[in-house]
């Protein structure tokens, strides 16, 4: 086992949940609040929701490192260390994709893209 990757993934997950949290609190909802933002499609209802999602989607991503340092780390018994790291990332996009899906309602097309890189990920490992 290598403590400093445990150690690390440990960091990774606090400051991804700080940035989620605090920036949302600090950051997004007052940019959010403001009435100039630019208006795509016809509103600024999907400026709104991809600043949203963009913010937390660095988040995610981070989460996604912290799980590739966690199966480097060797903690994860049984676990091959090449598919657990594909394992990873797949999960990551496939979140992202959720995520995108969700906070966009679907219309911010990343979701799509993201769930490809999920599918042939898991596809390579399968």
């Amino acid at each position: 086992m290598n403590p400093l990757f445990l150690a690390a993934a440990v960091l990774i997950v606090a400051i991804g949940v700080a940035h989620s949290w605090l920036g949302e609190r600090y950051i997004i909802s007052p940019i959010l609040r403001r009435q100039d933002l630019p208006k795509l499609f016809g509103g600024d209802s999907f400026t709104r929701q991809t600043l949203r999602f963009g913010w937390h989607l660095a988040s995610l991503a981070w989460l996604g490192f912290a799980a590739v340092l966690l199966v480097l780390s060797g903690t994860l018994m049984g676990v091959r260390v090449s598919e657990g790291v594909v394992f990873a990332v797949a999960q990551t996009f496939l979140a992202s994709a959720i995520l995108a899906l969700i906070t966009t309602r679907g219309r911010h097309l990343s979701w799509v893209v993201f769930a490809a890189i999920a599918a042939l990920c898991l596809i390579a490992i399968a």
